[in-house]
């Protein structure tokens, strides 16, 4: 079953998304090429249904993923014909010029246009997405980031920008920066389950970079273990935060085995560390959990992974909303951990 054309079609797993894009000559086939708004205009032609521009734009989307130029096309052009050049029309159409073009000189020609629109009006929101979107394609990632830091001054509430300006730092391996922008993405969606996954996962990045100092691999490691906690007493069935639970374990154990020791010990261990400087920091404030404390939170993790990957690989009803390759590492990591005696 193709998925919904109401949904945004930009996460789906290219499958679905070629499901959704053969959709597009029977949905411009049966839907009317003009629709007019105004109460006189619709006795003479189709009643607008304003899911219709939905679809359209998420067949745009979908099109261009699977090379359907001509189906993304004649959506944009009924999107012109209803709205006319507006701003949002405007980024689509960007889009598919992007998509279009063959090499890097029409990329800076397109880029060139986007500059030319954000002189006329620098508060375009689409069009500064669209040319950051660009830059990211083209391999400026530091262009990106500071287009990105701008956009944020004009707009410091739209969290999918910090979302993407974490993502541009951590691709720099600017780890610091990409937790201070998810954090600033919790600020504005705290109980988004997915967002404390997120910075889970810098955290615990952070912590096992190369370079990392004793009391930095304490801070994160013990703020990983909290935002993968948070993140499954808010979804209880969320896979990336058990996952998140049991990596941190494993990581843990492999490096210092921090589970078997008492909290002095760990810290006596940590402050010896000869990457660790010998002025105190305000990381030594943070401390791991105890080790019975780790090992519960370990047991739960592997208990519920082995259920979900379970019930997923069965396609059991209520159980089909994890991602293939979510579930196979999760089947990776389990097996890993199988000579525990826990039973899969």
């Amino acid at each position: 079953m193709a998925p919904s054309l109401i949904r945004s079609p930009v996460q789906l797993p290219p499958v679905e998304a070629l499901a959704l894009s053969q959709q597009a000559p029977a949905i411009l086939q049966s839907s009317p090429s003009t629709v007019s708004s105004s109460a006189l205009g619709s006795l003479f032609s189709a009643a607008e249904k304003p899911e219709l521009w939905i679809q359209y734009e998420n067949l745009i989307l979908s099109s261009l993923r699977t090379g359907d130029d001509r189906a993304a096309q004649e959506c944009l052009d009924r999107l012109v014909a209803r709205f006319g050049n507006n701003d949002r029309v405007k980024a689509l159409g960007g889009l598919i010029k992007e998509a279009q073009a063959q090499n890097n000189g029409e990329l800076e020609k397109i880029l060139k246009e986007y500059d030319q629109m954000l002189e006329e009006n620098n508060t375009n929101l689409p069009i500064m997405k669209r040319r950051i979107a660009l830059l990211r394609s083209m391999g400026r990632l530091s262009d990106a980031a500071s287009a990105l830091v701008q956009l944020l001054d004009f707009s410091p509430t739209d969290s999918e920008a910090w979302s993407e300006l974490s993502d541009l730092y951590f691709s720099q391996g600017l780890y610091p920066q990409a937790i201070y922008a998810m954090e600033e993405v919790l600020i504005l969606a705290p109980n988004a389950w997915n967002v404390h996954a997120r910075l889970g996962e810098l955290q615990y990045m952070a912590a096992t970079a190369s370079g990392a100092t004793s009391g930095s691999y304490q801070k994160q490691m013990a703020e990983a273990i909290k935002r993968f906690s948070r993140s499954i007493e808010l979804c209880d069935d969320y896979l990336r935060g058990y996952y998140g639970l049991k990596l941190v374990r494993s990581a843990v154990g492999a490096a210092k085995m921090i589970w078997l020791l008492t909290p002095s010990q760990v810290t006596k261990r940590l402050l010896n560390d000869n990457t660790k400087p010998a002025k105190q920091t305000d990381d030594e404030d943070f401390s791991l959990p105890d080790s019975n404390t780790i090992e519960r939170l370990n047991e739960l993790a592997t208990a519920k992974l082995a259920e979900i990957v379970r019930h997923s690989s069965a396609q059991d009803r209520g159980w089909r909303g994890y991602g293939a390759a979510e579930v196979a590492a999760a089947r990776e990591l389990l097996s890993e951990d199988a000579p525990s005696g826990i039973e899969r």
